[in-house]
Formats: structure tokens, sequence, C-alpha cells
């Protein structure tokens, strides 16, 4: 019966096998169901149900904000004892920015779940980048309201700042990308061919290698959390085999 308790006014059908997936990616179980509601609803589903605007996820998603601020501070301040202000200021900006967080909610399939009217759904608005960054933080308010700092702490840990990382990276990895494939061209290669030589690890944390080829001659590895990581990577090696990267970077 738990799950028809969060469900009962919206138009989707949910199941409590779909209800312990949800909280299975989210690695936190509700206590109190209507604050993962809240999280989990537009405003577009609004009217449709008879709702007032506070039971959109807005709120939820301002406090949400203020959490993830906090937690990320706190986690480079921990992590990185011997940077400056700046330095943090920027990789703070990094890891809680829009794309990160939409990124991260549609690695874990967030917009299947959200609660939203049907004429955003046939807008796309399951797969819309602005609704997931705000379901992300909805949740993270929605878990500490639920269970406190430990729990949000955990959450955002596990889903966002495992990313570090590559956000931290991905600025300079594109120079290495987009270098390699400036110099290819000027050389009379093809375009560099990516290929995904393997993933391995659980659906959640999933670790991709990445082969980089000219002419069908493999010339780079990479490995990361993500596809894009791993390409970057593999173009980097790619140069250090051609002896580009110390001469021209």
């Amino acid at each position: 019966m738990r799950f028809f308790s969060l469900f009962r006014r919206s138009s989707l059908e949910f199941s409590g096998k779909q209800l312990s997936d949800l909280e299975k990616r989210l690695g936190y179980r509700f206590k109190n169901l209507s604050y993962l509601e809240q999280a989990l609803r537009h405003r577009s589903s609004l009217q449709k149900d008879n709702l007032n605007p506070g039971e959109a996820n807005e709120l939820m998603e301002f406090l949400g904000d203020a959490v993830l601020g906090l937690v990320t501070a706190e986690y480079l301040y921990r992590q990185y004892p011997e940077e400056n202000e700046g330095k943090l200021t920027q990789l703070k900006s990094l890891v809680v920015s829009g794309q990160a967080l939409s990124q991260c909610a549609k690695e874990m399939a967030l917009g299947d779940f959200i609660i939203m009217g049907s004429g955003e759904i046939r807008n796309g608005g399951r797969y819309r980048p602005t609704i997931l960054e705000d379901a992300f933080e909805a949740l993270v308010g929605a878990i500490y309201l639920d269970g406190g700092l430990r729990p949000a702490r955990q959450f955002i840990e596990n889903n966002l700042l495992t990313h570090l990382e590559e956000w931290a990276e991905q600025k300079d990895f594109q120079n290495y990308k987009s270098f390699f494939l400036e110099w290819a061209q000027s050389k009379g290669y093809p375009q560099p061919f990516y290929k995904v030589a393997a993933e391995t690890g659980p659906e959640h944390n999933k670790m991709f290698t990445i082969e980089v080829s000219l002419k069908e001659e493999v010339l780079g590895i990479g490995k990361g959390k993500s596809k894009k990581l791993a390409e970057q990577r593999a173009a980097r090696a790619a140069m250090e085999k051609m002896r580009l990267l110390k001469k021209n970077v």
C-alpha cells in the first residue's frame, strides 16, 4: 500500500517494484513518502491534479540547492586543503552546474519518475535538462527533510561528487580531443574513430574503456566513468604516443 499513498493523485501508474527500483537508484528509502512525491512533482501537473502551487517541487528545489552547496563546499574543503579559495570556487561551480546535475539525473533515469502534465510529457519534458536539474535538487531537499544531513550528503557524494574528477578535468580534456582532431586533419588523416572497447561495473557505476584509432591503428586508450571522459583520456594518450602533447600543449 506504500506506493499508492505516494502516487494516488498522479496520472502515472507506479508499481511497488518501480518505487523500490527508484529508491535503489537514490540509495535511500523514504520514511515519509510525501517528501518524495513533492520532489518529483513538476508544476505542469498541478492543475490536472487540482493542487496548490506550493505542492510542486520548487520549494523543495530551493532547499536542496542550499544543502547541495553546503555539502559540496565541505567536500572540496576536505579533499583539497592546499587549494586557494578561487580554485575551490571554480570547482564548486563546475560540480553544481546545471549541466552536471541534469547529467546525473539522466544517468539515474530520473525523468521516468517525474510527475508532470500530459502536455509537458508530449513536449519532451522527461528529457528536458532544466526539469531534470530541478528534480535532482528537489530530491536532495526531500532526503534532507526526511532523514537529515547524513543521508543527503551520502546521496550527493554517491551520485554527483563521484564525477568530481570528470567535471574538474573537462575543460582541459576538451583541448586534448579538439587538438588531436585538428592535428589529424592537418596531416590528411580521416577523423579519429572512438570505439567502446569495454564496459565494466554495475549500471549505476559503470567504467568505460575507449580506444581511439587513425586509419584502423589504435593510438590511445582511455578509461572513465563516462564515455566522454574516456574519449578525452584516449585522445590524450594518443597525443602522448605521437609525442604531440609536450610539444604543442
